[in-house]
């Protein structure tokens, strides 16, 4: 794993070669040109770590700007001694301890337990080195998940040599296998924003993936995605494909792979990545755009946010944003690829027509979303290829027509067109049965095993939650506890009574910049006396990308976001609010709407699914653990009734969940 790093050495070798050699070695390991300002502050990194290194001779490795693809990032030092992995991060000329910074090495050091093969076991140690702080007293505890990772040690420079020898005291473990640690595989699973950023400033989707046989289907269904368009483009015609996935398999990471590999907008390959999640498109965006700008500042090139929020709009787009384009302009759309996330939510007839009419002075409209979007692609006069990827059982509002519409329009209107199936579009849960049977009779289909990706990758911590929840959903309480038994010693999840004791439970979990926050659904309206009101929007930039300082960002726990805004989207640790909209009940879930001032049953079909749907989206957010909120209600408020609650509670903990 030497490449990982820049410059890595024996401790021995380190404590031997000159600076200057070490420099060297260091720049060339970088492979592009190296500011004044950077080589400065390695030399400064080298002579405070040669005096506090040498009892150490002969008893680990020194590892200089390491790499976490995951992150973008590289850790400044990775030092293994004896049975310990130190994390170490330097701020150069800094006088004080900021909480960032404590973040920043505290990612670090749970980036490698929890995704480094050889460190799952290990004692891992973060350290902040201010070098011109003043001396603290050193705290050495655990953190509260017990995983062998140290709350973050705050260090001056005179205090690193003290620090080493009593965390090899306090640390229990065997000795670190020093060319088996190296010989480690990096199994990552990247939040949705982290792959984004990943992919945008050019890693493979390799090395920001798992490469483990449960997932190795990530890659081959990208690799089976490029060749539809490749072999598309030879032979000129034009194919769309259908991507299916469980909630967090990699569905819009594999859309965003195709998309990055082709942002030119001379290549015969140019790709757009189209969403109609207006939150999802924001964030993605906005957060490319930061990270853009702070990657060229590092390499000591300005680039300003608009120039950067330029570059990345063309390659992902609102997908309403694009039908408008094709509406002005009816030539061909420059992208020969186009790829529909979430494609199922593309509106139906009616709602387009109504949509048209009302806000485009266009009357009588005679074709839906999916129709008129591969209208659209169909007006090249070569080749092109639509990619929609294909989520089960989201379908959260109306109007949205679900994958039937799309194969409806190509049998109907499209019969040219190659016809790319998951094989799994059949499955209950993408309500396509009817379109499917009737598909099979195309003269141009292909169903494909390779276009459906079956393992869950949100949580990297349990892969089988999204299996617990369809069963909690689906009233199978037998299968759920039996699930909840496997993953509860990785996986968390409690209820509680109590909002503010699940909001402290949520903090006490999280390390580090693990986001967290309040989650309910869009029909929740009597969460009010509990200070949670679902009709207050959030600004989705500022609540999934700002700090913990920001009062906006979802760490405040004082805004609450609904499935509208999450889908697609993930948290670290999620706090899920229960109203009375949707009720256990011996007979199955009642489904209620809350109207002027009292709750309505729902007895219409469709919007019991969307309803359903959306605590689908709400209990698959989260990545590693949960707090969910089951109110105790008043009995002098009669929208709130205890009874609305309780037999919703008493079902989750029959399930086996904690009560706190």
């Amino acid at each position: 794993m030497h490449d990982r790093a820049f410059y890595s050495d024996t401790i021995d070798n380190f404590l031997t070669r000159s600076p200057t050699e070490i420099l060297g070695r260091l720049t060339s390991g970088g492979g592009y040109a190296v500011e004044t300002s950077q080589r400065d502050a390695w030399l400064e990194q080298i002579a405070i770590l040669r005096p506090n290194l040498t009892a150490y001779r002969g008893r680990g490795k020194i590892y200089f700007e390491y790499t976490v693809p995951r992150l973008g990032k590289r850790i400044d030092v990775v030092l293994v001694i004896d049975h310990v992995i130190f994390v170490l991060e330097f701020k150069v000329g800094s006088t004080a301890f900021f909480g960032a910074a404590l973040d920043q090495v505290w990612d670090y050091a749970l980036d490698l337990k929890n995704f480094h093969s050889s460190t799952h076991d290990k004692a891992v140690v973060p350290i902040l080195i201010a070098t011109n702080a003043a001396v603290e007293a050193i705290q050495l505890s655990e953190t509260l998940q017990g995983d062998g990772v140290l709350h973050p040690i705050k260090s001056s420079v005179f205090q690193l040599i003290e620090i080493f020898a009593r965390c090899l005291q306090f640390c229990d473990g065997n000795l670190v296998d020093i060319e088996q640690w190296d010989a480690g595989r990096y199994l990552p699973t990247p939040t949705i924003v982290e792959a984004a950023m990943a992919l945008y400033a050019g890693h493979a989707v390799e090395d920001i993936s798992r490469s483990d046989a449960g997932a190795t289907n990530l890659r081959v269904t990208s690799m089976a995605i490029s060749q539809v368009i490749e072999e598309s483009r030879a032979a000129s015609r034009k194919s769309i494909c259908f991507i299916t996935g469980v909630p967090g398999a990699g569905k819009t990471l594999v859309g965003l792979d195709i998309a990055t590999k082709h942002t030119d907008k001379d290549s015969e390959l140019y790709s757009v990545f189209l969403s109609g999640n207006g939150p999802l498109v924001s964030i993605l965006r906005e957060a490319l755009a930061r990270d853009h700008v702070s990657r060229e500042a590092e390499a000591g090139r300005k680039l300003t946010k608009g120039e950067a929020r330029r570059k990345v709009q063309l390659f992902i787009q609102n997908v309403h944003h694009f039908r408008d384009a094709c509406l002005q302009d009816e030539s061909p759309p420059p992208e020969h690829v186009a790829i529909f996330d979430e494609a199922q939510r593309a509106w139906n007839l009616e709602m387009t027509a109504d949509f048209m009419q009302r806000k485009k002075d266009t009357p009588n409209f005679k074709q839906s979303e999916p129709e008129f979007l591969v209208s659209c692609m169909d007006r090249h006069a070569s080749w092109a290829v639509v990619v929609c990827l294909v989520g089960g059982g989201q379908e959260i509002n109306r109007g949205e027509a679900g994958i039937t519409e799309w194969i409806r329009s190509l049998c109907e209107s499209f019969p040219d067109w190659n016809i790319h199936i998951s094989s799994r579009l059949q499955d209950d849960e993408y309500g396509a049965g009817l379109a499917i049977e009737q598909v099979k009779k195309h003269s141009r289909v292909t169903f494909n095993n390779s276009f459906h990706l079956g393992i869950s990758m949100r949580s990297f911590r349990a892969e089988n939650v999204s299996r617990l929840v369809k069963h909690l959903l689906d009233c199978n309480a037998e299968q759920a506890q039996e699930i909840f038994a496997k993953v509860r010693a990785r996986y968390p999840i409690v209820i509680s009574r109590n909002v503010k004791r699940a909001k402290a439970w949520l903090k006490d979990q999280a390390r580090g910049s693990e986001r967290y926050g309040m989650v309910a659904s869009s029909q929740a309206q009597r969460l009010k006396p509990h200070a949670i009101d679902v009709r207050t929007k959030i600004d989705p930039i500022h609540w999934f990308l700002d700090r913990k300082e920001d009062v906006r960002s979802s760490y405040y726990l004082e805004d609450v976001a609904t499935e509208f805004d999450v889908q697609g989207l993930e948290l670290d640790w999620a706090c899920v609010v229960w109203d009375g909209d949707f009720r256990y009940s011996a007979a199955g879930w009642m489904h209620f709407s809350f109207v002027g001032s009292t709750w309505n049953r729902v007895l219409k079909a469709e919007r019991q699914a969307y309803l359903k749907n959306a605590y689908r989206v709400l209990l698959t957010r989260a990545r590693q653990g949960m707090a969910i909120v089951v109110p105790e209600g008043d009995h002098e408020d009669p929208t709130r009734k205890p009874l609305y609650y309780d037999a919703t509670f008493n079902y989750l903990a029959s399930i086996g969940f904690t009560v706190i």
